[in-house]
C-alpha cells in the first residue's frame, strides 16, 4: 500500500468565461484596456435583478465620481430600465450613448 500524498495543490484559477464588454474598467473602476491607443475606461453598474427604480439610482449616485466626458455602461434586465434610464438621461442632460439590452451605457456630459 501507498502512503496517502497529502492535499493536491490547486491547479491555476479558473480564468472565468471571457469578458463579454473588453475595455470596460468594471465594476471597481480598474483594469481594462484603458492604457491602450483610443480606448476609454468605461465604468460598470451591474444592476442586473434590480427593479425599477434602482438602476438610476445607482447610476445617479455614481456618475458624481465619473470624470465629464466619461462613460458609465449600466446592466440592467428590468424591462422598464430602457425608458427610466433615456428619461432620466434628458433630465439631468447626460448622453445615452447605447441601448442595447441589458447593456446601457451613459456619457457624463456635465
Amino acid at each position: 500500500m501507498t502512503p496517502d500524498p497529502g492535499p493536491r495543490a490547486a491547479g491555476p484559477p479558473d480564468p472565468g468565461p471571457a469578458d463579454p464588454w473588453p475595455g470596460d474598467a468594471g465594476p471597481a473602476g480598474g483594469g481594462g484596456d484603458a492604457g491602450a491607443a483610443g480606448a476609454e475606461a468605461v465604468v460598470v453598474l451591474d444592476c442586473l435583478g434590480q427593479r425599477c427604480p434602482l438602476p438610476v439610482i445607482a447610476l445617479a449616485r455614481r456618475l458624481p465620481g465619473v470624470p465629464v466626458g466619461g462613460l458609465v455602461r449600466v446592466l440592467a434586465d428590468d424591462p422598464a430600465a430602457a425608458n427610466d434610464l433615456a428619461a432620466w438621461c434628458r433630465l439631468r442632460r447626460q448622453e445615452l450613448v447605447a441601448a442595447a439590452p441589458p447593456a446601457f451605457t451613459i456619457r457624463r456630459l456635465s
